[in-house]
């Protein structure tokens, strides 16, 4: 098994979504979270002050899938979420040893 773990622009997020249920993934978990990384921000103006804005909103998408799903998984989640544009985004991939389903105590890729 294996975890996706997609750092993504938050309006791409639908678009994400729909390319993962389009490969077959029927769970995901979704986080809000702030971050940066080469683009190190960027500065705004506000009522005529200018201000620095150093962690630039982004979405976590984690998944888990059988290993045979991954790669599918993978190239759909970089393709719904690609503008071409600074920021994008990162994709982390995991080895997963165990899951467990907690309501039926089912084990491994029956419990996804």
């Amino acid at each position: 098994m294996k975890k996706i773990e997609a750092i993504v622009k938050p309006f791409k997020l639908d678009e994400v979504k729909e390319a993962l249920q389009e490969v077959g993934l029927q769970g995901i978990t979704v986080t809000e979270a702030k971050g940066f990384g080469r683009q190190k921000g960027h500065t705004e103006l506000y009522r005529g002050a200018e201000y620095v804005v150093d962690f630039l909103p982004k979405v976590k998408v984690e998944v888990v899938c059988p290993d045979d799903l991954a790669e599918k998984a993978i190239e759909a989640i970089r393709v719904a979420a690609q503008t071409g544009r600074i920021g994008d985004g990162k994709i982390f991939v995991y080895s997963i040893e165990q899951a467990i389903r907690i309501r039926t105590g089912e084990f491994g890729d029956d419990a996804l």
